[in-house]
């Protein structure tokens, strides 16, 4: 595991939970320690570490923010070039492209688990965080797809579910549900805060939940959406031309109607696609159409729950 923040730091406690030989790398002098102190196997000497994993030809899984994705790939391509690599960044083509560009020998798996709180580092993490969410592994035409059962069996063995999808459509689909609502909170709590002590203290429950995220380190924040900035912008010009007919509609005729019914219909939506009905689904990983079998199950929302030898078992709404 390369970084030992919230989330490699709750995967690496959540890969030993279940069994798994676990050994971690990270800059931070802090968060070594601190793993250290709780019993984990960890160093600050990545070189060392990598080389271990190209030893031991083990799983290496990329948990840094995105802005550090070259240089760390860069020593990937190294120290231990031909590794199984992964990671659990929020933007895929970037990652994609980096891997290509200096580590090309890699049998590279793109991945992010949609898990994750507002705090950071080290003493953040938590071997649970990961029980019950969806886990992107990303298939592309070049992807070993034995690789690829590699590392979505390890998000299932920790309590995840897969969803199979090519790095463009993750990208889009994380602009408009987890990067859009990241700059809806900073706006949110930047007009909230210039009411003053007033507004502070009155702020309540519909405040605090559209704001929360906006607690998150403004680093990260940033790393993830200005790393994705080409499938942001056009969903945030989306955001931006709906909030423009809402204002038109409140100055020209004092309606709000349309806007908040369609706010409506969409959290509606969201509650439909959790209640309904799953088919099962079977996916032969030595199908020749394997790999567009896989992405197009993801794109309708499908998830795989397990993966024997050969086969990739899931289901579909």
């Amino acid at each position: 595991m390369i970084g030992l923040g919230l989330i490699g730091g709750s995967l690496l406690r959540a890969a030993a939970a279940v069994g798994r030989e676990v050994w971690g790398a990270t800059e931070s002098e802090a968060d070594a320690a601190a793993a250290a102190a709780d019993g984990f196997d960890t160093t600050t000497d990545l070189e060392a570490a990598l080389q271990r994993a190209a030893e031991q030809d083990a799983m290496v899984v990329l948990a840094v923010p995105l802005t550090a994705v070259d240089e760390v790939v860069r020593k990937v391509g190294q120290h231990a070039p031909k590794c199984l690599l992964t990671d659990v960044t929020s933007v895929k083509s970037a990652v994609r492209a980096s891997v290509r560009g200096f580590a090309p020998e890699a049998r590279f798996v793109g991945g992010h688990p949609m898990a994750g709180t507002s705090e950071s580092g080290w003493r953040a993490g938590n071997s649970a965080l990961f029980g019950g969410a969806a886990w992107v592994v990303c298939v592309e035409d070049d992807t070993d797809l034995h690789a690829w059962a590699e590392v979505a069996r390890l998000a299932l063995e920790v309590g995840s579910h897969v969803v199979p999808l090519g790095a463009e459509a993750h990208d889009e689909a994380v602009a408009r549900i987890s990067h859009l609502p990241h700059l809806l909170a900073a706006v949110l709590a930047t007009v909230g805060a210039q009411g003053g002590p007033l507004a502070m203290a009155l702020a309540a429950g519909s405040y605090t939940d559209g704001t929360r995220v906006a607690g998150t380190r403004p680093e990260l924040v940033r790393a993830m959406t200005e790393g994705n900035r080409d499938a942001l912008l056009p969903v945030l010009d989306e955001a931006l031309g709906r909030l423009g007919a809402m204002r038109g509609s409140l100055a020209s005729t004092g309606g709000l109607a349309a806007t908040i019914n369609a706010g409506h219909e969409g959290s509606q939506a969201f509650a439909r696609a959790r209640e309904a009905t799953p088919t099962g689904v079977r996916v032969s990983l030595d199908a020749p159409d394997a790999r567009d079998g896989l992405r197009a199950l993801g794109e309708r929302g499908g998830r795989i729950t397990s993966i024997t030898d050969d086969t990739a078992i899931g289901e579909v709404a």
